[in-house]
């Protein structure tokens, strides 16, 4: 018999924004569909009425989207099966698989309180269960499980999970307001979409037993379950808020690449050999469940830091240039002209982590007036250095060969005709050109930069040091 086609899902809901561990699990189903020549399904899990929103539905698929995590089939939503969802509710009642429910929350919240304190498992006692009651307005509807005998998860990543069915409990299935709970939903949108593999966070390691009974109720084919480990912060709590940003399109805000966060998630609890830098291609091909650990992972922001600086010197200077461009009109700067923006990134990528240390380095290359820092004028941009300045202005109008090398020649030819060492005109030039004492190679930023705009700024250095001149005098 034919094996059936790969068929991952993922499925979040919309209470939020797409955050790592979800984006982890994302890329997981992605590169195992992809590895296996498959299909991704994406579904939204909606059913949540209070919570669900329309806005985090859009930012879930914009997050995605970023990653490059396309989808083959979807997004469906949860929320437009429900009538399939109740179609089985019925059938599970017609075979006596489920029933009617009137316990009241305080009723069942004492019996967990009693169940708790005589040292028993807060599981509902099924008061219910064979009352043979009918629908009502305060009725909830639960699953008859099994009270003998024991469940096996097989699961791909952990191995075999063994669940004694007397202690598990007669789930909710459908709740007062006629909506399905997840457990429940989740079974019947993964059968009737055919997904093969439930890949996920190990925090739903203790639903699967309760679905696979489903599964079994309803006359479904079981999945195959991996459950992935879940992420740890430095400190090896859960990762939350407060171990900084966790949602993925707050990364893309503060200057990451989205090749160089896929790279780092799929790192994550999932290696090959010591490698640690992998194209999408190579992922596709390399990933497999077997190389995923069972052990919990532990987010690094200085290895995504440095992931990130890694894809940013890497990247084509075209498609950076377009990057940079967001933050440079976050920052009150107009569209460069599409070489000039090029230039700039290619000038500044080599020092930059993110694209906001770029767009914050690159700003001297912006705007005709330029503000020096204050130690560093006060130290290079002298009267001695106006000199050497003055004769650069003079010079640089003749310079035919506007080139890093044409320039580096003509200011190694200048350094000897004023018979001193090049560095003693590089730095006040630097600071003349950037206003500040640290930038790239100084023939890049003069390239960059144009001739007309070097001389109008060599022009303002030396009226500035005329200035500084004049003030000492004083």
């Amino acid at each position: 018999m034919k094996e059936p086609k790969i068929r991952t899902r993922f499925a979040p809901s919309p209470t939020g924004y797409l955050h790592i561990g979800g984006a982890r699990t994302a890329l997981f189903n992605w590169l195992y569909a992809r590895h296996m020549g498959g299909a991704f399904v994406l579904r939204i899990e909606d059913t949540d009425q209070q919570r669900s929103t329309d806005e985090s539905t859009r930012a879930i698929l914009d997050a995605m989207t970023w990653l490059g995590l396309d989808w083959d089939e979807g997004p469906f939503y949860q929320a437009q099966r429900v009538e399939n969802h109740r179609a089985m509710v019925k059938k599970l009642l017609q075979e006596g698989k489920a029933y009617y429910c009137t316990c009241s929350p305080d009723e069942l919240e004492e019996k967990r309180k009693i169940a708790l304190a005589e040292g028993r498992k807060p599981k509902y006692d099924g008061t219910c269960r064979d009352k043979n009651l009918p629908k009502s307005a305060n009725s909830v509807v639960r699953f008859r499980c099994p009270e003998i005998g024991s469940t096996v998860v097989n699961d791909l990543i952990k191995g075999n999970i063994v669940f004694n069915n007397e202690e598990l409990d007669d789930l909710i299935i459908e709740r007062q307001d006629g909506y399905p709970t997840y457990n429940f939903a989740v079974v019947i949108d993964d059968a009737e979409m055919n997904i093969t593999h439930v890949i996920r966070g190990d925090d739903h390691v203790n639903n699967t037993p309760k679905q696979i009974l489903l599964y079994e109720a309803l006359g479904y084919a079981v999945p195959r379950f991996a459950h992935v480990p879940m992420i740890l912060g430095s400190d090896k709590a859960r990762l939350s808020k407060r171990h900084g940003a966790t949602s993925v399109m707050a990364y893309k805000d503060m200057g990451y690449l989205p090749e160089a966060l896929v790279n780092y998630l799929v790192r994550l609890s999932w290696s090959h050999g010591d490698q640690e830098i992998f194209g999408v291609d190579e992922l596709i091909e390399l990933f497999s469940l077997d190389a995923v650990g069972k052990s919990a992972a532990v987010f690094n922001p200085d290895k995504l830091l440095w992931l990130n600086q890694h894809y940013i010197k890497n990247c084509p200077l075209e498609r950076l240039a377009e990057e940079m461009l967001p933050f440079w009109h976050r920052m009150g700067l107009a569209t460069p002209e599409e070489t000039f923006a090029r230039n700039i990134v290619g000038d500044l990528r080599e020092r930059a982590k993110t694209l906001i240390e770029l767009a914050e380095g690159s700003l001297f290359y912006f705007g005709d007036e330029l503000i020096y820092e204050e130690e560093a004028a006060r130290k290079f941009l002298t009267a001695e250095a106006g000199g050497h300045l003055e004769a650069i202005m003079s010079g640089l109008p003749d310079l035919t060969d506007y080139t890093k090398a044409g320039i580096e020649t003509f200011l190694r030819d200048l350094s000897e005709k004023r018979n001193t060492k090049l560095k003693f005109i590089a730095q006040p030039l630097r600071v003349a050109l950037t206003g500040k004492t640290v930038s790239p190679g100084i023939d890049d930023v003069m390239v960059t930069l144009g001739k007309e705009k070097v001389l109008q700024r060599l022009q303002q250095a030396v009226q500035f040091i005329g200035g500084q001149s004049v003030q000492s005098a004083k």
